[in-house]
């Protein structure tokens, strides 16, 4: 161990009299970078946590790519092209759909409602290869299959479930706020539903705007005849950001006007953008506290010094040299530092795990779209909150180290013995 960090440990873990507010400042200074790194820690891990269950419910309820026509027209061959793109490499699956605005009646209550169509393709009615990985409520017994016979079934999202009253098992009337003038389709402008799944993805954009059915009795209600359809969506086998997008630009070198592509960040920018605005802001906004504890080590470092003249003005007189009396100072400070980090990082862990076990922070879903405030803690973050940390620490000792090592021998042996 070197001369200067064995006296800086001795000073720093001494116990002399008379210096106990010297003490007072030195604990405050530790108190204030372990309040600044958990609390900045602690930031961070929830806006990850945010980000990452709001992209999840996104992404798991709506498609990853939309293939849309420019001219707003449908696309004519929507099996075909459907087909072409099922192909390709990385394709979860690739749906045509149609859609449209629908007046939804249940009783006395009226809402309107996007109903869109999609490919039964899976054995359980309620779901439709549409709503996976989605918090859907199913349960209904073998009487109301066997009585939904004559009905086709449709799955709500919980914000029109609870606005119309409705439950499993009810029948519903949809109006078609678009009604067909093709006769040859012979097309109804009404139509009864009995609701077979009600989902809730806790995002109230999805859950009080859209209803799912079979696309047979849509293509019916909206007049839409087959193979037409309005959209093909896309699911990819790897539902991240980067693979939704390097997939979008292989579709974009293969498909050709009067065609084009939306990935579902282009579609869902809002939701997207909100998330990204608290990942950016709330460090900034939490870290300044990092910057004022660091910072407060310049009081509390200068207060070291100056309790410490009369060691300054013998260790001079001895032979130590500016640099050395600077280094000394300089570990102290970076005690305070790492001793402060230390339980920073205890507390965030702690409420990290307290607030994973039992949610303690409750929020309204309404609002945030989750219940209870996530926690995604990533080890980056512990590097990088911990280096400047560190770095902050060590440039705020150095500016009362560097008066320190300034003072003359004589003067600091003096006003020490006056001291």
């Amino acid at each position: 161990m070197g001369i200067e960090r064995f006296l800086a440990t001795r000073y720093f873990w001494g116990n002399r009299k008379g210096t106990g507010f010297v003490s007072f400042i030195k604990s405050m200074s530790i108190a204030g970078v372990a309040i600044g790194s958990a609390g900045l820690l602690i930031a961070l891990s929830i806006v990850h946590g945010f980000k990452e269950t709001i992209q999840t419910k996104v992404v798991n309820f709506a498609p990853h790519i939309t293939v849309n026509s420019f001219s707003n027209q449908p696309i004519y061959r929507a099996d075909t092209l459907s087909e072409y793109i099922n192909s390709l490499d990385g394709m979860a699956y690739v749906q045509p759909i149609i859609s449209g605005e629908v007046m939804i009646q249940h009783q006395d209550q009226v809402l309107g409602a996007l109903l869109k169509g999609v490919p039964d393709r899976r054995k359980d009615p309620s779901l439709l290869g549409y709503t996976s990985e989605i918090n859907i409520s199913t349960e209904f017994g073998e009487s109301l299959l066997n009585d939904s016979l004559n009905y086709p079934l449709i799955t709500l999202g919980d914000g029109i479930a609870q606005r119309l009253g409705v439950e499993l098992g009810s029948r519903i009337i949809i109006y078609s706020a678009k009604p067909s003038n093709n006769e040859l389709l012979n097309s109804a402008e009404i139509q009864q539903y009995q609701v077979a799944g009600i989902y809730n993805t806790g995002i109230e954009f999805f859950d009080d705007m859209y209803a799912v059915a079979n696309i047979q009795p849509v293509r019916t209600l909206l007049g839409i005849s087959s193979p037409m359809a309005q959209q093909i969506e896309l699911r990819i086998s790897e539902p991240s950001l980067s693979a939704i997008y390097e997939s979008e630009r292989t579709l974009d070198e293969v498909i050709q006007f009067p065609f084009y592509t939306e990935t579902i960040q282009d579609r869902y920018g809002n939701l997207f953008a909100w998330v990204e605005l608290q990942e950016n802001i709330i460090p900034l906004v939490i870290g300044v506290m990092i910057l004022i504890a660091a910072f407060n080590l310049i009081g509390a470092i200068l207060m070291m010094v100056l309790e410490r003249t009369k060691d300054i003005g013998v260790l001079k007189a001895l032979g130590a040299t500016p640099k050395h009396i600077t280094k000394v100072f300089l570990v102290e400070g970076l005690w305070v530092a790492a001793i402060g980090l230390v339980i920073g990082i205890a507390i965030s862990l702690l409420f990290m795990y307290v607030q994973h076990e039992f949610q303690i922070i409750r929020l309204s879903e309404e609002n945030y779209y989750m219940s209870a405030a996530p926690i995604s803690p990533k080890v980056l973050d512990f590097i990088w909150v911990s280096s400047i940390t560190f770095v902050l620490c060590a440039l705020a000792s150095w500016i009362p180290a560097q008066i320190g090592s300034k003072l003359n021998p004589l003067h600091s042996i003096n006003l020490g013995a006056s001291t």
